[in-house]
């Protein structure tokens, strides 16, 4: 990277602003070099991109301090802590997918895995990258689906739980506590503590929100390629105006809950 450096000065200074912008992780692993490389600039457009780096490392560091606050939480409970979380509890298609996963309390600022947050609140781009990062990081990952058929067989509520249940089951090694978000696990035999809006409180159950919300995602868009009609690749079988309009237009699919869809049948028929 220093060898860059000797062009900054042929560099109009709308390419060194870019150039600061498309590598600013990497010269913050030289910060005091960089500084002085663009502080001594002639250009004061360019000596301004200090304050690029500055930010960014400010970023940064926030950034550590918000997601270690998350895995000192879970430290609460004990060094190997699960959290689990579940999505797709209200669409009126598709399953219901959980996900538990397992994280080191006492990892090093160094090996956090940033960014991680409720799932609603990412785009979709950083949960892709996310969900890679946290497969590879993590202790331990599981996931459990329940499928339509199993919903309308047995209720949404015992679907919840089972998820939770079938993902921890998948876990291979003991851990000192499971983290649920938003209420304790019925019939679960192991060690649990909910947590209200866990998934903006605990890195697991964090973590857990990411993994199930892009499995679940990546269903619902392949099945989208076999009954592209009711738009499932962006509503993910919520209950959208496409949604609707197609049910009523087309009825079911064989991907639906049945006993969702009693109200808005009856009103076709």
């Amino acid at each position: 990277m220093n060898r860059m450096s000797d062009g900054i000065g042929t560099m109009k200074a709308s390419e060194v602003s870019r150039f600061v912008k498309e590598n600013l992780s990497q010269l913050l692993e030289e910060r005091d070099y960089w500084l002085h490389v663009l502080g001594s600039d002639t250009r004061s457009s360019v000596r301004a991109l200090c304050s690029s780096i500055t930010r960014e490392e400010n970023r940064i560091s926030a950034e550590i301090a918000r997601v270690r606050a998350l895995y000192d939480f879970d430290a609460k409970f004990g060094n190997l802590v699960a959290g689990v979380d579940e999505v797709g509890r209200g669409p009126l298609a598709g399953p219901i997918v959980g996900a538990a996963v397992v994280l080191r309390t006492d990892s090093l600022d160094s090996s956090l895995i940033l960014e991680i947050n409720d799932s609603k609140k990412l785009s979709r781009k950083k949960r892709e990258e996310l969900f890679e990062k946290i497969m590879e990081q993590a202790e331990a990952y599981a996931i459990y689906e329940m499928s339509n058929l199993d919903i309308d067989r047995v209720g949404i509520s015992y679907c919840n739980h089972e998820v939770f249940r079938g993902s921890l089951r998948q876990i291979p090694i003991k851990v000192d506590m499971v983290l649920s978000d938003g209420y304790p696990i019925k019939d679960f035999r192991g060690r649990n503590t909910p947590v209200i809006k866990g998934d903006t409180k605990s890195a697991a159950i964090a973590c857990a929100s990411i993994i199930a919300k892009v499995h679940r995602d990546r269903i619902m868009e392949n099945i989208h390629q076999y009954y592209p009609d009711y738009g499932f690749d962006s509503n993910v079988g919520y209950g959208s105006q496409v949604h609707i309009d197609a049910l009523k237009r087309l009825g079911p699919c064989p991907i639906h809950r049945m006993s969702f869809l009693t109200s808005i049948l009856e009103k076709t028929t």
